[in-house]
C-alpha cells in the first residue's frame, strides 16, 4: 500500500508540470484505457486523432499498474475513454493524479450489463444485515451488440470535443457499425453449425458470459470475472466435476493468463487444449487478433474448430 501511495504521489508531481498540450496541435488527443477500446477509437477517429493506449496488447487491465508516463498522457489528453464496471481498478486514482481536464467517457454506459454470477453478499454491522449487490461483469465487449454502443459513445465523445471533425467521426462510425452488424451475423452462423449438445467450453476466467448470452456457447472457468484472485484447489475440483457433468468439449487458454492452470484442468478432465482465446486484450499487430473484428472472428473460429473436432 505504501508503494502504491508513493507511486501516485509521484504521478501528481509529474502531472503538475505537464501542460495539456497536443503532441500534434491539429489532432484530437485521445487516451484509451486498454487495447480493445483503443481499436474502437482508431476506427472512429481515423487520422484526426492521436491515440495513447494504456494497457497494450496481450496485457491484463484487471491487474495493470500505471506508470508516470500514463499520468502525463492523461494530463495532455482531450478525451479519455474507459470501460468502467471496475475493470480498470487503477483509473480513478490515475485520473486524479494526472489533474487532467479531458472529458472522461465511460463507454459501457447504455450497454446491456450482466452481474457477477457469484451474486452479492451480506455484511453484518451493529447487528444489521447490509446487502452488497454483486459487481457488474465488465467484459461487455464480448457482445457485438454492446460493442456497437461503445462505438456510438466514442463517436459522441469525439464530436463533443471536436465539432469540426464530427462529420468524419460520424461517417467512420457508421461504416464500422455496418462491419459490426456483419460480424454479428457471421458469429451466429458459425455457432449455429456447432451441435447444440457440444456447445460447452472451458476458459481461464469468466470473461465470456456476454458471448454466452448472445451466441449460446456455455463457458466454465476456475476463476471469476476478475483475474486478481487465484483459483483454489476446491475451485478446480468443482470445475472438473462440472466439466464432466456438462460434457464440456474443449479447454482454452487465454492470451492474458498463464496457461498452466488450464493445461492441468484439461489433463485431469481428459480433454485437449483447444487453443488460445483473446478475452481482455488484442494481440500484437503480427498476431491473429490485432483488431476487435479479427479477435471475434479468431475466437469463434477457434472455438468451433476445437469443439467440432473434440
Amino acid at each position: 500500500m505504501k508503494t502504491l501511495t508513493a507511486l501516485f504521489a509521484s504521478l501528481i508531481v509529474i502531472a503538475a508540470f505537464c501542460a495539456p498540450a497536443h503532441a500534434e496541435e491539429d489532432k484530437l488527443a485521445v487516451v484509451a484505457s486498454f487495447s480493445i477500446i483503443g481499436d474502437f477509437a482508431e476506427q472512429v477517429g481515423g487520422n484526426r486523432i492521436t491515440l495513447r493506449t494504456l494497457v497494450g496488447p496481450d496485457s491484463d487491465a484487471h491487474v495493470y499498474e500505471p506508470r508516470p508516463a500514463d499520468a502525463m498522457a492523461l494530463a495532455r489528453a482531450d478525451v479519455v475513454l474507459v470501460n468502467g464496471l471496475q475493470l480498470e481498478g487503477f483509473m480513478d486514482r490515475l485520473i486524479e493524479a494526472s489533474q487532467t481536464d479531458a472529458s472522461i467517457t465511460t463507454v459501457t454506459d447504455g450497454t446491456d450489463i450482466l452481474n457477477d454470477p457469484n451474486g452479492g453478499h451480506y455484511h453484518y454491522i451493529d447487528g444489521k444485515a447490509i446487502f452488497h449487490a454483486a459487481p457488474n461483469d465488465p467484459h461487455a465487449w464480448q457482445s457485438v451488440k454492446n460493442a456497437k454502443v461503445y462505438v456510438e459513445k466514442i463517436e459522441q465523445a469525439f464530436c463533443a470535443a471536436d465539432a469540426e471533425g464530427c462529420p468524419t467521426y460520424q461517417a467512420n462510425a457508421e461504416a464500422y457499425l455496418d462491419d459490426l452488424t456483419a460480424l454479428d451475423a457471421e458469429i451466429r452462423a458459425t455457432v449455429d453449425a456447432i451441435p447444440e449438445d457440444r456447445r460447452v467450453a472451458v476458459v481461464a476466467h469468466n470473461a465470456f458470459r456476454y458471448f454466452e448470452r448472445d451466441y449460446g456457447i456455455t463457458f466454465l472457468s476456475p476463476q471469476g470475472i476478475s483475474t486478481e484472485s487465484e483459483a483454489s484447489a476446491a475451485d478446480v475440483a468443482s470445475l472438473i466435476r462440472k466439466i464432466r457433468e456438462k460434457r464440456a468439449a474443449a479447454v482454452f487458454a487465454e492470451n492474458i493468463s498463464d496457461a498452466r492452470l488450464v493445461e492441468q484442468i484439461a489433463s485431469e478432465a481428459g480433454l485437449e487444449l483447444g487453443g488460445t482465446l483473446y478475452s481482455d486484450a488484442l494481440s500484437s499487430a503480427d498476431g491473429p487478433a490485432p483488431s476487435y473484428i479479427d479477435m471475434m472472428h479468431y475466437n469463434v473460429e477457434t472455438l468451433a474448430a476445437a469443439i467440432n473436432n473434440g
